[in-house]
């Protein structure tokens, strides 16, 4: 199982740009899913959650301009983010917590990170 994200790029500020996520492989069910960020010299944060009922939680420094949403059918996760700014350049990584087929524990699985870069 593995997820693979895809969407980052060059925006200027004030842009809009979509992260997608897909999850693929052997994969039963998956809970949680969210999108983390890391900027240079700069410790991972979280940015944004959803459940899989579709509860939401954001970072207080995107509420307002990101939005995530996920289709369950395709085991995607999305981002969202609107009214860029260089504060949110980083390396963005998803994230989903996934019972494979055969399993009996969800564990948290990791994207390979998109880089998002905002100029201004």
């Amino acid at each position: 199982v593995q997820l693979q994200a895809s969407g980052g790029g060059l925006v200027q500020s004030g842009g809009t740009l979509r992260l997608s996520c897909a999850a693929s492989g052997s994969i039963f069910n998956i809970t949680g899913m969210g999108w983390y960020r890391q900027a240079p010299e700069r410790q991972r944060e979280k940015v944004a959650t959803i459940t899989s009922g579709g509860s939401t939680f954001y970072a207080d420094s995107v509420k307002g301009r990101f939005t995530i949403s996920r289709d369950n059918a395709k085991n995607t996760v999305y981002l969202l983010m609107n009214r860029l700014s260089p504060e949110d350049t980083a390396v963005y990584f998803c994230n989903a917590d996934v019972l494979e087929n055969g399993q009996k524990l969800y564990k948290p699985l990791w994207g390979q990170g998109t880089l998002v870069t905002v100029s201004s």
